[in-house]
């Protein structure tokens, strides 16, 4: 795709499209892509962030329902096609429709740079996240992609693999011979866990490494509720409370799409 170099990007402008990934068929919280959140579908406030994130030269949506579709192009991102239906399972990986994506758009004679992933299911990413995001990859020499992460709040440290009557610690590391689950948390090594907020990469790393982040990645440590994501029911509740409590969610500058044209929740 003829993408630059690592860091190759300072006396050139840098061609960044964001996919916006949103399959139908989520069991844990129902259409959760489109449902309503203080009035718009969830997906709205990723596309509205995205749009005015202002580096993006095309906000696509990656789903495989017409409906869903129809309530992207609403908010003003662009659905070039509908995704297959075996890229679309619960066991799809995101390589899948990320290479079938680059594929249809190259078709249209549209290549770029970079790329970055944005989940509908992290409403409270702000445009303010992505660019300071963006300026953090575009600026870095030598990786291949940054990913969102946050402090773990369980340290795998701490954590077991049980076979049986038998378990095995998950990290059998020590320090000073004292195993880490038999350390107080705080003599442990701080430990970082990726979230759903965004993720970004040159374009070349899906041809050159067949993966959506290559081999070397750099850390964007997300702030506040920057990396709230919403897969269940409970994190959907806790979702509404955090909006009624007056977390600000991206400005939305379309009107509602009408709700008796979305999917319920079984």
């Amino acid at each position: 795709m003829n993408a630059p170099a690592p860091g190759d990007t300072a006396d050139r402008p840098v061609r960044a499209v964001a996919f916006v990934p949103a399959r139908s068929g989520s069991q844990r919280a129902p259409h959760k892509n489109v449902r309503l959140l203080a009035g718009h579908p969830l997906i709205a406030y990723t596309i509205a962030a995205a749009r005015e994130a202002g580096v993006f030269e095309a906000v696509v949506v990656s789903t495989d329902d017409a409906t869903y579709a129809e309530v992207a192009r609403h908010y003003g991102a662009e659905v070039p096609f509908l995704r297959p239906t075996e890229l679309a399972t619960s066991t799809s990986s995101d390589i899948e429709w990320v290479k079938n994506t680059f594929d249809h758009l190259a078709a249209d004679f549209r290549t770029y740079d970079a790329f970055a992933i944005l989940r509908p299911t992290s409403p409270f990413r702000q445009a303010t996240t992505i660019r300071r995001a963006w300026e953090a990859f575009r600026t870095e020499t030598g990786v291949d992609a940054l990913r969102a992460v946050e402090l773990a709040q369980q340290h795998p440290g701490k954590m077991w693999v049980v076979k049986g009557r038998r378990m095995m610690p998950l990290l059998p590391l020590n320090k000073d011979d004292t195993p880490w689950h038999s350390q107080q948390y705080a003599s442990l090594p701080p430990v970082y866990v990726q979230n759903a907020s965004l993720e970004i990469a040159w374009a070349r790393v899906v041809a050159d490494t067949r993966t959506i982040s290559g081999h070397v990645l750099m850390p964007f440590l997300t702030e506040g509720l920057e990396g709230f994501d919403v897969n269940n029911e409970n994190e959907w509740a806790a979702a509404e409370r955090h909006v009624a409590a007056g977390a600000p969610l991206p400005e939305i500058d379309a009107a509602p799409f009408p709700a008796e044209r979305l999917p319920r929740p079984a």
